[in-house]
């Protein structure tokens, strides 16, 4: 990259300056690749903040760094690394029942976290086994746009098609086995299942966005924008596209401004997310209290 230019600073032309940085076939390969994450991570996460699962995606989230740093310590691409142990995670995870399911909410929640820590651990063994690698440390825990590939950016795009269109699937029993359990159940459909195709294809977001964010900070891509939207609207449709909206604006956003600074766009994507869903949360505080000074004001008048 010619820091030259990125030094000249932002011109406050968006034009010219997308212009600008999109000479560069790194950066053009950075959109795609952030794109495609973010709306595999957005309608994802979605699904994971109604369900109430945040804590298993913050645990695949982890899992992605022990991957890609095996994969690293094997000779073989960290891609392989981040897809296998974020599966193979979520398959550990699914085993697991959920409250609801013959289990408590602490057993998942303390087995959840059992898995998380002892895979962190094994992060930072293949870290020390591999001298070498210990450099790339910083890229794979918060994320670079730095070395995205066009073949990187082919196989993103058909993972995050097969994930989507096995989404499409399973949706709208998904989406009533979420917010229903019981009664999903009893109308014959497959709960279980539908959680254990819920978790594989999470680890896949989850893997597929940790090479875009790091992997310490892929869980604001997938909490942050479907928590945000879920704050402004309640209904089903259109929560969902304003969380993919909210994503693919904080991805782009964010790798504008690591182009224009030294920092990692991990930091950037998880600060815009927050900025975002504090403006949603504060929004619809003030919305629910004027809500309640009219319903106190018509009451009056009655």
């Amino acid at each position: 990259m010619n820091w030259a230019d990125a030094s000249a600073g932002w011109s406050w032309n968006p034009v010219t300056d997308l212009q600008q940085i999109w000479a560069f076939p790194f950066m053009v390969n950075a959109f795609r690749a952030g794109t495609v994450v973010a709306v595999l991570a957005a309608v994802m996460g979605w699904f994971m903040v109604l369900r109430r699962q945040s804590f298993a995606g913050h645990t695949l989230s982890v899992v992605s760094f022990p991957g890609a740093a095996c994969a690293t310590l094997l000779g073989i691409s960290a891609s392989f690394g981040y897809f296998a142990f974020c599966i193979g995670g979520a398959l550990v995870i699914a085993a697991i029942p959920r409250a609801g399911q013959g289990g408590g909410s602490g057993q998942e929640s303390a087995l959840t976290g059992t898995v998380q820590a002892f895979l962190l651990a094994c992060g930072f063994l293949f870290v020390a086994l591999y001298k070498g690698f210990l450099g790339g440390v910083d890229s794979l825990l918060f994320g670079s746009f730095l070395g995205i590939t066009t073949d990187q950016v082919v196989v993103l795009t058909i993972v995050a098609a097969l994930a989507l269109g096995v989404l499409a699937v399973i949706g709208r029993q998904l989406l009533f086995a979420s917010v229903d359990e019981n009664v999903a159940t009893g109308r014959g459909v497959p709960v279980r299942a539908l959680s254990v195709v819920f978790l594989v294809l999470l680890g896949t977001a989850t893997a597929e966005a940790g090479q875009i964010t790091g992997t310490l900070l892929v869980f604001a891509l997938l909490v942050m924008p479907a928590a945000s939207a879920q704050q402004l609207t309640a209904r089903p449709a259109a929560s969902l596209a304003l969380s993919v909206l909210i994503a693919v604006t904080v991805t782009w956003t964010g790798l504008i401004a690591a182009y224009y600074s030294p920092y990692p766009i991990g930091f950037y994507v998880t600060t815009f997310a927050f900025a975002v869903y504090v403006l949603a949360r504060t929004g619809r505080t003030l919305t629910a209290a004027v809500g309640r000074r009219r319903m106190v004001g018509a009451g009056a008048l009655a």
